[in-house]
């Protein structure tokens, strides 16, 4: 049955609430909703294999769960310090008779980028969809309040790991393989104490559109969504506590976007019937304006 987007998910105002880098979801109110009761898979991904950064929580984690729903076997990485939520989403990938992968580490490292690839293709034997997803955000009113090494942390993170991975899973990607990256709106309507962080999904923007035209001729598609404000952890970790209450209210939903309403992105971008859609930028935004 049809219904309405304007109130499917809470609306603000909401609580302010705080969280170190990278958060915990079961810490969050109210609860981000990655379509444990809402995604049924219908057998798009069978057979394949996915690897997704930033799998634990988040996006990443719908997107992880609407994989598997989908019958792909799913690797997921993650930091250490969200092995909770890790072990929550594994349960829940097994539980639809899917296998699951858990790899925690620090994504920063080229080191450890490549030991991810190996580690699958341990595990499963094949990689066919990698999702670079996982990411850094602190806000700054004023550049001055940037340090140094919060500065490069956004770059490590956003856009040297995805070079790092991309390049470590290239020679094991097949033709027919899917590449997707998690940019943003910001790089259209950055906001001002998101500097950095806005940068590097432009960046990101711009690596996918290149790649797409790089990679066509081994038949390799790259693709990448654009979400506008998600209720992740990251609101919680990288957004001031009064800026939290509002969140969503300027767009034209109204409220923010769930993790399980971009999850369809990713699966229409790895789905291997949408085999002539490579260097796409797909915003999910609940309406904001982008030209």
């Amino acid at each position: 049955m049809p219904v309405d987007p304007r109130n499917r998910y809470p609306q603000p105002p909401f609580e302010g609430q705080s969280q170190p880098f990278p958060g915990l979801s079961s810490k969050m109110t109210p609860q981000p909703d990655y379509g444990e009761k809402t995604y049924q898979g219908s057998g798009k991904l069978k057979g394949q294999v996915a690897l997704i950064t930033g799998g634990d929580s988040g996006i990443g984690r719908a997107v992880a769960l609407a994989f598997a729903r989908e019958g792909a076997e799913v690797a997921i990485s993650y930091l250490e310090t969200e092995s909770q939520d890790a072990k929550d989403i594994a349960g829940q990938i097994e539980s639809e008779g899917r296998r699951c992968l858990l790899l925690p580490g620090d994504i920063r490292e080229a080191t450890h980028c490549k030991l991810l690839v190996g580690r699958v293709l341990e595990k499963f034997g094949r990689l066919d969809i990698l999702v670079n997803n996982a990411a850094f955000q602190n806000w700054a009113e004023h550049l001055e309040d940037i340090g140094d090494d919060e500065w490069r942390r956004h770059f490590d993170t956003n856009t040297h790991a995805l070079f790092y991975l991309t390049k470590a899973a290239l020679p094991h990607l097949k033709p027919g393989a899917s590449i997707i990256n998690t940019s943003s709106v910001n790089l259209k309507t950055p906001p001002q104490i998101l500097v950095p962080y806005s940068m590097t999904k432009a960046a990101i923007a711009n690596f996918t559109v290149s790649m797409a035209q790089q990679l066509a001729s081994r038949g390799i598609r790259v693709n990448g969504v654009m979400p506008g404000p998600i209720w992740t952890p990251f609101i919680a970790t990288g957004m001031p506590e009064e800026a939290q209450k509002s969140i969503g209210s300027d767009v034209p939903l109204g409220r923010p976007g769930q993790p399980a309403e971009l999850a369809g992105a990713y699966v229409y971008f790895a789905d291997p019937l949408n085999s002539y859609t490579t260097g796409a930028l797909l915003p999910v935004n609940g309406g904001m304006p982008m030209l």
